[in-house]
């Protein structure tokens, strides 16, 4: 059996994807043990592997600092992963890589489905898109998933930890709160995505893009009011605006996305987000 080679496996969601599909099929490399821009670092490890199926979960996603300086989000985001394409080709492997609800916005508000024409607003979801081309021009047998608001047990490195965490750490420390509430989404939970992921590469699905998240849509400001909610806290929360919080990235007003495609194979929805960010929470030991 050929093996599955996943990437940036110490993430929130190769965390979670390498528990899943842990065994001696499987390959898992950090960021510190395979850097996606060294080209031929990638080109020697996926020819030695010889993988079946590549699943890149690297990704630069700092979306305020990005706005500032695009350049690193476009090497990971872009040009790497161009260059995993092209050599996932000459291999034979098929790649699965993720993209995110940033890729809309610009267009008019959500929900979306797989087909509707992206139009980011910020760079951060630029350099997605970007990737999202390169990999469709490189010739690749391939899947690009598509999901939002990503929070996990392993946490965010590059953001030190996640919204649910920043959320609860504000709470305790006893300060007022303000989150926006002119921003919708379907916060996902990486372990539900990953099995979504898991049961999608089961049926060996035609290629494309697939849309993956948590059922249901809230705003940021309702996500963190049931966090408290489930964990018996009372902290000074209070509504803002997008503009009125003045983040250096434009955000979509409704980037709720549709997962048409999976369930147009016949796939189980992931569950709703309520259900999910109590399964979090239990998780990490706070309920």
């Amino acid at each position: 059996m050929k093996p599955i080679l996943l990437l940036g496996a110490s993430g929130q969601l190769g965390t979670d994807l390498a528990a899943l599909l842990e065994g001696p099929a499987l390959v898992a490399l950090t960021r510190h043990e395979l850097d996606v821009t060294d080209q031929a670092a990638v080109a020697r490890t996926i020819a030695a592997a010889a993988p079946a199926v590549v699943i890149n979960t690297a990704a630069f996603h700092r979306v305020d600092d990005i706005e500032a300086d695009p350049r690193p989000a476009f090497l990971v985001n872009a040009v790497a992963v161009h260059h995993l394409a092209r050599v996932c080709e000459r291999q034979g492997a098929r790649l699965v890589h993720f993209s995110t609800d940033y890729v809309f916005g610009g267009g008019g508000p959500g929900p979306f489905a797989e087909d509707a024409p992206p139009a980011p607003l910020n760079a951060y979801g630029v350099s997605k898109l970007a990737g999202e081309h390169l990999l469709r021009g490189a010739g690749a047998r391939h899947l690009v998933i598509r999901s939002s608001g990503l929070y996990g047990v392993a946490g965010s490195s590059g953001k030190g930890g996640n919204f649910v965490e920043t959320m609860l750490r504000l709470a305790r420390e006893g300060k007022p709160i303000r989150v926006v509430d002119d921003q919708v989404l379907t916060p996902t939970y990486t372990a539900d995505l990953a099995e979504g992921v898991a049961r999608l590469l089961a049926v060996d699905p035609p290629g494309g893009i697939y849309h993956l998240t948590n059922e249901g849509a809230c705003s940021w400001l309702e996500f963190a009011g049931r966090t408290f909610e489930l964990c018996g806290l009372r902290p000074a929360l209070a509504p803002t605006s997008s503009e009125a919080f003045g983040a250096p990235a434009r955000r979509p007003s409704n980037s709720v996305l549709l997962n048409t495609r999976a369930t147009a194979l016949g796939l189980a929805p992931l569950r709703p987000w309520p259900e999910a960010l109590a399964a979090y929470l239990r998780a990490k030991g706070h309920l």
